[in-house]
C-alpha cells in the first residue's frame, strides 16, 4: 500500500487521506475535505490501475461534519426500552423489507416490538404491513394510535399521503415530520423499536442519529462493491457520531434456482461479509434473493409471517437472535 500513498500524494495532501482500501483487487481511495478535482481524481484512478494486481480503482471525496450533539435535545420516549435503527449507504438493497422482516423476527422472540417508518421519501412499511389507503385514527385528537398487524405495531408518513405523491421536503420539514410522528404516536410498552431510516449519510440521517437515542445500527447492503463502498460510508458516520454498530446484514447474497437447487452469487460472494471484517463490525448473516420475499411484500404479507418455518424466515430468525443478543450487552 506504500506505492498507493506515494501516488496520491502526487495529487491530493497527506491530511486528505482519510483512508486507502484494498477489496479483491478494488483500490478504494477515500479523501476527506478534499477538494473535488475531477481532473486530478480521474489521472489518479488512472495510474493506480497502472499498478500490478489493481483491476478496479475508486476515489471518493467525504466531507468532515462537525458533531455537535452537546446539548441537542433527544427525542426521548420512557416506554421504549430499545431503538435499533435499520440503514443502508443507498437505497435499493432491501433495507426496509429486512426492517420490516427482522421487526416481526424480533416479536417471533417474545418481545414487544414497534416498526417506525423514517424513510420519509419513500414510505413502505403501509403496503408491507397490509394498511396502505388506511388513515391513522386519534381518540383524543392529539396521540395518533398505531396500526398493529403481525404482533408489532407500527406507523409511517405513508398512512398521512397518497402513494403516489411525492414529499418535496427540505431536511427540516421531513425532520420536524418525523418527530411529530414518532413521538405523538400511543406506542404504549415496547421491548424493541426498529427504526426504519431514509437511505444515505445526508443531513436527515445525521438529525436523526443526534436526536434518537440509538441502541445500535443494523447497515443493509448487497454484495457488489458499488454498495459496499457507501455501506462503509454508512459505518463510518454513525461511528463519527457515536452510535454503535450492531452489525451488517448481506441481502440478495445469491439466488437458489427452484428446479437445480444451484447457488448463483449474481452480486457478488461474500462482499458484505469481508467489509464488515476488515471495518471490525459484526456480520449478521445472509439473506439470499428469492421472488418469495419480493412478492409476500407487495402483498402485504412479510415472509416472517407468511412462511414462518421456511429457510427464508430462518435467515431472518437468526440475524433477529444475534440483535437481541447484542442488545443485553
Amino acid at each position: 500500500m506504500e506505492d498507493v500513498h506515494q501516488i496520491i500524494l502526487k495529487y491530493f495532501n497527506v491530511e486528505n487521506i482519510k483512508s486507502v482500501q484494498n477489496f479483491n483487487s478494488h483500490v478504494i481511495a477515500t479523501l476527506e475535505n478534499a477538494p473535488e478535482d475531477k481532473q486530478k481524481a480521474e489521472a489518479l484512478k488512472a495510474e493506480l490501475l497502472s499498478l500490478e494486481g489493481v483491476k478496479k480503482a475508486s476515489v471518493v471525496f467525504v466531507r468532515q461534519k462537525q458533531q455537535e450533539s452537546a446539548g441537542i435535545e433527544k427525542w426521548h420516549l420512557p416506554n421504549i426500552k430499545h431503538i435499533i435503527g435499520v440503514a443502508s449507504g443507498k437505497g435499493g438493497v432491501g433495507k426496509s423489507t429486512t426492517a420490516v422482516n427482522l421487526a416481526l423476527a424480533l416479536a417471533d422472540l417474545g418481545q414487544k416490538v414497534a416498526v417506525f417508518d423514517a424513510d420519509i421519501y419513500g414510505p413502505s412499511l403501509p403496503t408491507m404491513l397490509s394498511f396502505e389507503n388506511t388513515p391513522p385514527v386519534s381518540y383524543d385528537g392529539k396521540m395518533f394510535e398505531p396500526f398493529e398487524n403481525f404482533g408489532v405495531k407500527a406507523m409511517s408518513i405513508g398512512s398521512l399521503i397518497d402513494r403516489d405523491t411525492p414529499l418535496i421536503w427540505r431536511g427540516s420539514k421531513a425532520g420536524g415530520a418525523i418527530e411529530q410522528m414518532f413521538k405523538e404516536t400511543n406506542w404504549g410498552d415496547i421491548d424493541v423499536m426498529v427504526f426504519d431510516m431514509p437511505p444515505g449519510t445526508g443531513d436527515i440521517q445525521i438529525t436523526l442519529a443526534q436526536r434518537i437515542d440509538f441502541d445500535g445500527i443494523v447497515i443493509v447492503s448487497t454484495p457488489q462493491d458499488i454498495a459496499l463502498i457507501d455501506a462503509v460510508k454508512g459505518v463510518k458516520m454513525f461511528e463519527k457520531i457515536g452510535i454503535k454498530i450492531l452489525g451488517v446484514v448481506e441481502n440478495m447474497s445469491y439466488y437458489v434456482c427452484p428446479h437445480c437447487g444451484e447457488k448463483s452469487y449474481i452480486f457478488g460472494q461474500n462482499g458484505a461479509k469481508d467489509t464488515a471484517a476488515r471495518l471490525g463490525v459484526r456480520f449478521l448473516g445472509e439473506v439470499p434473493l428469492d421472488t418469495n420475499v419480493r412478492e409476500q411484500a407487495d402483498e402485504g404479507t412479510p415472509i416472517v409471517a407468511a412462511d414462518p418455518d421456511g429457510a427464508l424466515s430462518r435467515a431472518y430468525h437468526q440475524i433477529a437472535a444475534k440483535i437481541a443478543d447484542a442488545l443485553k450487552n
